[in-house]
């Protein structure tokens, strides 16, 4: 359509949400369906949180705030920060979104011009390459196979960088993988970037309170202060705190980029919700003690997921180290024919025959830049991750 933009052109839709909307179709055609597509907790948002925000609504905080965040919730996320990271910042510094997407939206359309490149690791969150592009950047995607847990080396990303590299898009815990960079593997990106000074660093720490085992979370601008005035660190209530529903997201960086992004977002969305915001006031200052037990039961739930798809015959599923997603690969299942005829040419047909015959919903590879393999959420309840691993099991085993 002539009509359209050709920034209109560079992207495209986002496949979480088709195969999420896909799902909640076929229900609603009577269809058997497990949804392991939709990367939210399953849990209600904890109840102090919830009343906040009512006491909120009922005390009229309902008019417009300022517009990238108002003082009592970048006050919070300003101690969030030294409390949990070690790092200082002051409110001036502070940037509040409606949803960490928005966040990092700002930013690129705040800081890319023509021509600027952005080193996205690979497997990513499927939304980063494409706001690069409608940022008018060009996505530099690094391939983090399997054989390397899905990380991406000190040497790659030395080698990735060129003088027209603008930023390193992080995330750790990741999404898609749940893999997560040690202190030491952390330190050795960190080393690399502190060699080429233009390299500024934008962080995903949205799943920074859902790691496993003995792993202990850290951010780049903490493991090396040097990277402090080149690095926006972004985060959100939404997975730690089951708010996705909220929409608030935040950042911290550099006085300058913060304004930038403020401008860009007077001219689009303005402020976020207030009442979103007096919610995330609490959920930051509040108790924290239900954080712990959320956590055990991801853990359990990445355990049974885990196990139940490495008896799956074709199939190999790494043991990641956060979030509440795995990333198995699918190599053994390709170039094979499912028991309703499908052929699994690559892994999006194998999504797509799973879902048809089977009624488990999960996103194919390709969407995150890694094939061939697929994203299950576990973020549901242990029954309905045991039944869609059966099935996936009947699935692979019928395979011919």
């Amino acid at each position: 359509m002539a009509f359209l933009s050709d920034t209109l052109a560079r992207v495209k839709p986002s496949p979480t949400i088709a195969v999420t909307s896909r799902t909640l179709e076929l229900k609603a055609e009577g269809r058997d369906i497990i949804g392991l597509g939709a990367g939210e907790p399953d849990f209600d948002t904890p109840d102090n949180i919830k009343e906040a925000a009512i006491a909120a609504i009922r005390a009229g905080k309902t008019k417009y705030t300022n517009v990238d965040g108002m003082p009592e919730l970048k006050a919070a996320i300003v101690e969030k920060f030294k409390r949990e990271n070690g790092l200082s910042y002051g409110p001036q510094q502070v940037s509040v979104a409606t949803g960490g997407k928005q966040i990092l939206f700002n930013a690129l359309m705040a800081t890319l011009n023509p021509g600027d490149e952005v080193i996205i690791p690979a497997p990513y969150w499927v939304s980063y390459p494409d706001m690069v592009l409608l940022g008018g950047g060009t996505p530099v995607i690094v391939p983090c196979p399997i054989e390397a847990q899905f990380k991406m080396t000190p040497e790659q990303l030395d080698a990735a960088i060129t003088p027209k590299t603008k930023w390193l898009i992080f995330n750790s815990p990741s999404n898609p993988t749940g893999a997560g960079y040690s202190r030491d593997e952390l330190k050795a990106l960190t080393d690399v970037l502190m060699r080429h000074p233009h390299v500024w660093v934008m962080t995903d720490d949205m799943y920074e309170h859902l790691v496993f085992d003995d792993f202990r979370f850290c951010t780049p601008a903490e493991v090396e202060p040097g990277l402090y005035d080149r690095t926006l660190t972004c985060n959100g209530v939404s997975k730690a705190y089951a708010m996705t529903g909220w929409r608030i997201g935040y950042a911290a960086g550099p006085v300058e980029l913060i304004k930038a992004m403020a401008k860009i977002q007077s001219q689009s969305t303005t402020n976020p919700s207030s009442i979103s915001q007096w919610a995330a006031v609490e959920a930051l200052n509040g108790p924290q003690d239900f954080l712990e037990p959320n956590r055990r039961l991801f853990q359990r739930r990445r355990d049974l997921v885990v196990s139940m798809l490495n008896q799956c015959q074709g199939v190999t599923c790494p043991r990641p180290e956060g979030a509440f997603y795995v990333y198995p690969s699918i190599a053994g299942c390709i170039g094979k024919t499912s028991a309703g005829g499908a052929v699994l040419t690559d892994d999006e047909a194998f999504a797509r025959a799973l879902l048809e015959e089977t009624g488990v919903a999960v996103v194919h590879g390709a969407a995150f830049g890694l094939s061939p393999n697929f994203r299950i959420s576990y973020a549901t309840s242990d029954e309905a991750l045991e039944e869609a691993c059966r099935r996936i099991q009947g699935f692979c085993a019928a395979l011919q």
